[in-house]
């Protein structure tokens, strides 16, 4: 194991254990060092890369940290990796958001409230029948990422906002292309809408999986 990677994983076992818990400063440079038998260098370059991934939070002049370990927080690291997709790589994107995102908005059924509903359904009306294509990609986005937070799960709604990046793309290449994209994209929008105010669960989530693979089948078929 290479030095660095040892300092990572004795530091990380520290986290896991408790030694260090969410907040915690940790212990001076030259003190931890010598606790770990490490060399300060091999030191300093695991809490470099533990800062990266947003583990630890090195604050100028005052020392370093760990975070709060959310998992929003955490992910975002998924999201920066995911900027380096390869376009042959869009299709493996959406078959996971195929699995993940009918999930969550079955789960949204049930915690969904009137209000929020009501502002998802003011959001679509606002669009009109004839949306830009700009506008109905952004509307799309924002849509989705409200139902997914209103499953409760935090995991589940980081992964999927790193996954979206990807996915973006390839709606405004459809919308572009594909004939009446745009109004079957309003139309699945509104059945996914229709099912959750109806608190059935399982409607909604066979709206979101038909919704998502007629994208993955629309790109398969155009690679």
């Amino acid at each position: 194991m290479a030095v660095t990677d040892e300092a990572i994983e004795k530091i990380k076992s520290m986290i896991v254990s408790g030694a260090l818990r969410p907040g915690a400063r940790l212990p001076k440079e030259s003190e931890l060092a010598a606790e770990l038998g490490l060399s300060r260098n091999s030191l300093r370059e695991a809490v470099r890369a533990l800062s990266l991934i947003r583990i630890l939070d090195v604050r100028q002049g005052d020392g370093t940290y760990v975070t709060s370990l959310d998992p929003q927080l955490l992910l975002e690291a998924l999201s920066f990796v995911v900027d380096f997709h390869r376009d042959d790589t869009v299709l493996e994107f959406l078959a996971v958001r195929r699995i993940l995102e009918p999930a969550a908005t079955a789960l949204a059924a049930g915690r969904l409230g009137e209000e929020q509903l009501d502002e998802l359904t003011e959001q679509l009306d606002k669009l009109g029948d004839e949306p830009s294509l700009e506008d109905l990609v952004a509307a799309d986005l924002e849509f989705h990422r409200a139902i997914v937070r209103g499953s409760g799960n935090s995991v589940l709604c980081s992964l999927l906002d790193g996954l979206s990046g990807p996915t973006t793309r390839a709606r405004i290449w459809r919308g572009l292309t594909q004939e009446d994209a745009v109004g079957r994209t309003l139309r699945e929008h509104r059945a996914i809408l229709a099912a959750l105010r109806d608190r059935d669960a399982e409607a909604a989530r066979s709206w979101a999986t038909v919704h998502i693979a007629s994208v993955e089948q629309w790109l398969r078929s155009t690679l």
